[in-house]
C-alpha cells in the first residue's frame, strides 16, 4: 500500500491515556510508503521519516470540523483511511472518502454504542476491533484483529523472593473500571497490598476518585508512558475490573511484561485459557478467592503464568499483527 491516512485524537508520547497510539503509527508506517496522520493535537514524537503529522485542533467544535475537512482533503488521494476510536471522524471523512471509492475503516473497541457509532458503522467499509465482542453492535463489517501491543516495550522482570502480593490497578478513575470492588476484595486477603495509579481526565472521574479516597486507600496519579514498565516490574499481579465488552488495553500490556493478570471481563477468555484468572465483576468475594489462590502459588507457578500470557500477546495481540490486520481489512 502506497499511502494511508490515519485519523486520531493525539500523537503525543507523554499523553497519559493515548500514548499507546504511537507504536501503532510506527507499525503502520513500516508497511506503507506514506502515512499521513491527522490528529487533534500532537506533541514531540520520534516517528519514521515517511510519517507526516497534521493537526486540526481549535478552540471550537465548528472550527475543528472545518480544519479536519481541510486537512483531510489535502491528504487525499489515499489507498485507505483509518479512523482510530472516534466514530465522528468517520462521519466527517465519509463525504470526502466514500465517493472516491477509498476504503474507510474504523478501529473501535469499547462498550458504548452511541448514535454516532451506529451512523459510523453504516458509513465505514469495515470495522476493525479486538474481537467481535469488543464492538458493541451486531455488524457483518467487524474484522477481529486482536489488540495492538508493542511487546518489545515491556521486559519480563524477576519477581522472585518477594513477600506477600503487590497488586497493581492501572487506568483512569472511571466508574466503569470497578476499582471499589478491587479495593474491598483486597482488604479481605491477608498479605495483599494494592497500588492504584491512574488519571482523572474529566469531572466524573475526579468525583469518582474522591469517592474512592473515602475508603482510606492511597490513590496515585498517572505516570508517564515511559514509566509504566517500572510499575509492572514491581508488581506481582495486575487486577482489572473493567466492565464487560471492550478489553482493557492495560491487561495485554501487563501480560506482555510477563505480569500475571486477574480480570473480570469475559472477553479475556482466550488470553486466560487454562488458568483461573477470571472473577465476577460485582463480587468482592469472587476476587478475594482469586487473590487467595494467587497468593498460594509458588514463584515458579506465577512465572509460568506470566510467560504464557506474554507468548499469547505476541502471537495474537502484538502491534505487528494489529497493523497487518488493519491493512488486510483495507484491501
Amino acid at each position: 500500500m502506497r499511502r494511508l491516512v490515519f485519523l486520531t485524537q493525539s500523537v503525543d508520547a507523554n499523553h497519559p491515556a493515548l500514548a499507546a497510539t504511537i507504536p501503532k503509527i510506527r507499525a503502520l508506517a513500516v508497511r506503507v510508503d506514506e502515512l499521513v496522520v491527522l490528529a487533534q493535537s500532537a506533541g514531540a514524537n520520534e516517528l519514521p521519516a515517511n510519517v507526516e503529522v497534521r493537526t486540526f485542533g481549535t478552540s471550537s467544535r465548528a472550527g475543528r470540523a472545518w480544519r479536519f475537512e481541510r486537512e483531510l482533503a489535502g491528504a487525499l488521494p489515499a489507498d485507505a483511511v483509518v479512523a482510530h476510536m472516534i466514530p465522528v471522524y468517520v462521519l466527517l471523512a465519509a463525504p470526502l472518502v466514500r465517493p472516491r471509492g477509498i476504503p474507510l475503516l474504523l478501529w473501535y473497541t469499547h462498550w458504548k454504542a452511541s448514535l454516532k457509532l451506529r451512523l459510523a458503522e453504516r458509513l465505514a467499509t469495515a470495522i476493525v476491533s479486538v474481537d467481535r465482542r469488543s464492538f458493541p453492535l451486531e455488524s457483518a463489517k467487524v474484522r477481529p484483529i486482536g489488540h495492538g501491543i508493542d511487546v518489545n516495550e515491556f521486559d519480563c522482570a524477576d519477581r522472585s523472593r518477594r513477600a506477600g502480593v503487590h497488586a497493581l490497578v492501572l487506568g483512569r478513575y472511571s466508574p466503569a473500571k470497578g476499582i471499589e470492588t478491587i479495593l474491598r476484595a483486597a482488604r479481605e486477603v491477608e498479605g495483599v497490598e494494592v497500588e492504584v495509579r491512574g488519571a482523572a481526565l474529566n469531572g466524573l472521574e475526579q468525583r469518582h476518585r474522591d469517592e474512592l479516597a473515602r475508603l482510606g486507600v492511597p490513590l496515585g496519579d498517572a505516570v508517564p508512558r515511559a514509566q509504566v514498565p517500572e510499575l509492572f516490574a514491581r508488581a506481582d499481579v495486575l487486577v482489572n475490573n473493567m466492565r464487560a465488552g471492550a478489553p482493557d488495553k492495560v491487561v495485554f500490556e501487563a501480560a506482555a511484561a510477563c505480569l500475571p493478570v486477574l480480570a473480570s471481563n469475559p472477553v479475556f477468555d482466550g488470553l486466560f485459557e487454562g488458568y483461573p484468572l477470571g472473577f465476577e465483576r460485582e463480587s468482592p468475594e469472587s476476587l478475594a478467592d482469586r487473590l487467595r489462590w494467587f497468593a498460594a502459588l509458588d514463584e515458579a507457578e506465577r512465572a509460568q503464568i506470566g510467560r504464557t500470557l506474554r507468548e499469547r500477546v505476541a502471537q495474537s495481540h502484538s502491534v505487528d499483527t494489529w497493523a497487518d490486520g488493519v491493512l488486510a481489512a483495507a484491501t
